[in-house]
């Protein structure tokens, strides 16, 4: 750990009132707003007083030079010999200054890092850096299956997000990590949250070889290069994508039956290829149902000044040029990223979907892709009688929107879509008839009495209408656009 055990309870002490709320409620809504658009003009004025909370927003938020009284006075009882020791303070002229980022994770935590690439414009992060909270741990967080269970396992845990968030369900909490310098940043958030976990240092899951767990994520080192390891928090030492590939075929011999591993990815689009076919790959023979999304998708030359400015290189020729290189050899057209969830369902025709959801996405996908895997279950478990017999509702909030031209007789419809508002704002579009099944979906009647009437309506045969609505049935289940009303 960066500081000892008594150290740490001493720091924990001086942050009762350092929480989200905390602060949002020292500043005020506007000065709050102000900071997440990094200016700090209005938070330093309500901060002006310098008592214990205003001094450490002032040094971890607005990261200011602050008197070393100041800060003496807001770390206390942590010495502040223990925390220059420890790199949380360092000296800058005639004060102190943040040497770490300490964040207030939400109203229950905080999270030690290194300083992002922002709060040093101009210096380069060092190979060893540790990210703290960023947009791609706040994505895999908000990804995360969030059900109750026994065994849990982080795989490249950095300074611990992932593993905080698992140990508010989970009994157990594994962590691993190659860098000695990254674990001991999660030892110190572990401890500075009141929380135990079994940190193993090694290269992703080679640490827990043998070992199996409920569940299992990961924010793994996934950038896509020619295999280059500068920093180990975005370079795995893969060429390509080997990294993402490589955790998909290590998920069976991770997981428990019924366990499920969810991590993030970038996958190489390559000319002549279709991206989902080589992602698909990745799960051919392993036995896992697995969902990939592709939610976003960027071209060689903006990933790789993506990932040098986030290194704080944005002004490295000769990197970027060999790196794009190494692209156009390989033939890479873009890249992709997003998520991959597996489950371990021991099911002998596992379901597999890749699917491009770029701008689909809406808000936090744990519910989402809890819920799909459940219908899933549904779906495996019956036959087309089964289904019939089933009584459905439409999705809460479904939306019907329609295309229309207008004629010499007035409003001719072109077009009708179901869409859905929330989630994964999916849409289909469909027919009159499908329209009218889905209208019927109450969640009172079986499927099979819906169609018997349709049948009448259109003088069609009940048969023929039946085995044409299974596949369509069973589609909008696996979409979410209709739900199993039986058991609720």
């Amino acid at each position: 750990m960066l500081l000892s055990t008594a150290q740490t309870e001493q720091l924990r002490a001086a942050l009762t009132d350092y929480t989200a709320s905390g602060i949002a409620e020292r500043l005020g809504p506007a000065a709050t707003a102000a900071v997440a658009r990094n200016d700090f003009r209005a938070a330093l004025r309500a901060t002006a007083d310098r008592d214990r909370l205003a001094t450490l927003i002032r040094l971890f938020v607005c990261a200011q030079t602050e008197p070393a009284a100041a800060v003496e006075a807001a770390l206390a009882p942590l010495p502040l010999a223990a925390a220059l020791a420890a790199g949380l303070v360092v000296p800058d002229g005639d004060g102190l200054r943040q040497g770490l980022d300490l964040e207030a994770y939400g109203d229950a935590w905080w999270v030690l890092a290194d300083l992002p690439v922002a709060a040093r414009p101009g210096v380069p992060l060092a190979p060893d850096h540790v990210l703290g909270v960023g947009g791609a741990s706040t994505t895999l967080a908000g990804a995360t299956v969030r059900r109750p269970v026994g065994t849990a396992l982080d795989l490249g845990t950095g300074c611990g997000v992932q593993a905080l968030h698992l140990s508010q369900h989970a009994t157990s909490v594994t962590a691993t990590d190659l860098s000695e310098r990254a674990l001991a940043f999660a030892a110190t958030t572990a401890a500075l949250n009141g929380l135990e976990w079994e940190l193993l240092r090694g290269d992703m899951t080679a640490p827990v070889a043998g070992r199996r767990f409920d569940l299992v994520v990961s924010n793994p080192p996934f950038v896509v290069g020619p295999g280059t390891a500068t920093h180990a928090y975005r370079d795995s030492g893969r060429a390509s994508d080997g990294i993402s590939a490589e955790l998909a075929a290590a998920a069976p011999g991770l997981l428990t039956e019924g366990g499920v591993m969810q991590y993030l990815a970038n996958w190489v689009h390559i000319a002549g290829e279709d991206w989902a076919d080589r992602v698909a790959g990745w799960v051919a023979g392993t036995g896992l149902d697995a969902w990939v999304i592709q939610r976003e998708v960027a071209d060689p030359v903006s990933y790789v000044d993506l990932w040098l400015s986030d290194a704080g290189e944005p002004h490295d020729p000769a990197r970027k040029a060999a790196w794009l290189d190494w692209f156009d050899a390989h033939k890479v057209e873009a890249v992709g990223f997003g998520l991959v969830t597996l489950r371990r369902a021991g099911a002998d025709d596992p379901v597999v979907r890749v699917e491009d959801l770029r701008q689909q996405v809406a808000g936090p996908l744990g519910a989402q892709v809890a819920a799909w895997f459940d219908r899933q279950d549904f779906l495996r478990v019956r036959d087309a009688d089964a289904l019939l017999a089933a009584r459905y509702r439409a999705a809460e909030g479904l939306q019907l929107r329609q295309e229309a031209t207008m004629g010499d007789e007035g409003w001719a419809v072109d077009r009708q879509v179901l869409a859905m508002p929330q989630g994964l704002r999916w849409t289909e579009e469909i027919d009159p008839l499908v329209l009218a099944l889905v209208g019927g979906c109450e969640g009172q009647v079986p499927l099979r009495d819906q169609i018997a009437v349709l049948a009448v309506a259109h003088d069609v045969a009940e048969a023929d209408l039946a085995e044409a609505a299974v596949p369509i049935i069973a589609h909008l289940v696996e979409r979410g656009v209709i739900v199993p009303a039986d058991g609720e």
